[in-house]
Parts: C-alpha cells; structure tokens; sequence
C-alpha cells in the first residue's frame, strides 16, 4: 500500500489567526478545559495542530481546536496539510475516534500514573478519575454475572404426536376448530 505524506510545511501561526473549522464536531467541558490549561502550563505545547490552507491563504483548523481556543494570543506549531475539504472533513471525524479505539495494558498504565506528579490540580483530578474507572472496570470485569432465571409463564399444553404431516394437519384442524390455539411443531 501507498501512502501519501500530506504534511505540506511545518508553521507558527498565531492562534486567534486561525479559523474554526464548521465542521468541528467536539465540545469541550469546563473540565477538559482546565486540564488542557494544566498541561499547557506544566509542559507546554508537544503536538502541532492540523490546518488546511483555505484558497485566501488563511489556515482552518482541523485538528486543535481547544489549544488555540486556549492561547489565542501564542503563536502555536500548525501543521499545515494538502488536503481538500472533504479529505479534512474526514480527518476531522475520524482523528480522535481511531485515538480512543487503542486499548490499554493496566499495569503500564498504573507505573505510569505512579510515575507522574503533577502540579495543576485539575490534571491530578483528571487522572485521579482515570485510574478510578479503570479500577471500576477491572472491577466489574471480575465479578461474577448473575443473571437472574427469566419468568416462564404457567401454560397447560398438550403435545400430540402424529404418524404423519397429514394426521398433524387434520389434528391441528380439529383442535383449531374447537377453538384452542394451535401451532404445529415438526421435531
């Protein structure tokens, strides 16, 4: 397989020169917000956001949304990508979603967790909260199932067995006629 390198130019741009791309499907709550603050603050930026060049030359954003929300005023890493728009459209709902389809081995994760201190409280929280509901489903992964008998309705039937599908069908007549609800069962 081919694969097309669609990173034109590396650039720093600032922010608030960026444009909001219509199509961006993500909210961010207050609490990603303040962790995105958090980690901003503490490490700085570590990733570029994703542009494609409109035809008057201004950047849309693709990817990044929240970082240049965050700092409108830094000049930010843009990666500027020779995509048209319905190639970024694509990008856009497929980015994150493949992100959060990677699976996670606990025990690196924990080491990991256990090896990182952070100074902003709202990422401590937020990581607080990821090691609980890993914790949780772990939990829940190792319970037993109980899963309870369903009902079974009280039923008077009888089951007649016949020589052949003729005898059934002239059974099944019969039983119908007088008004019992029949159906007929070949085993």
């Amino acid at each position: 397989m081919q694969i097309r390198d669609r990173i034109k130019e590396l650039r720093r741009v600032r922010a608030s020169e960026l444009v909001p791309n219509p199509w961006n499907w993500r909210t961010h709550p207050v609490p990603q917000r303040n962790a995105m603050r958090g980690i901003l603050a503490e490490v700085g930026f570590a990733d570029a956001l994703l542009a494609r060049e409109l035809p008057d030359g201004r950047l849309e954003i693709i990817d990044g949304h929240l970082r240049a929300e965050t700092t409108p005023d830094a000049l930010v890493p843009v990666l500027v990508l020779d995509v048209d728009e319905d190639e970024a459209r694509k990008i856009l709902l497929t980015h994150d979603p493949l992100t959060s389809l990677a699976e996670f081995d606990d025990e690196q994760l924990h080491d990991l967790i256990e090896a990182c201190q952070f100074k902003n409280p709202q990422l401590t929280a937020m990581v607080a909260q990821l090691e609980a509901e890993i914790e949780q489903a772990t939990q829940d992964l190792a319970a037993p199932t109980e899963r309870p008998e369903p009902p079974i309705p009280t039923a008077y039937q009888v089951v007649v067995e016949c020589d052949s599908e003729t005898q059934q069908q002239e059974v099944y007549e019969q039983m119908h006629g007088q008004g019992f609800r029949c159906r007929v069962v070949t085993l």
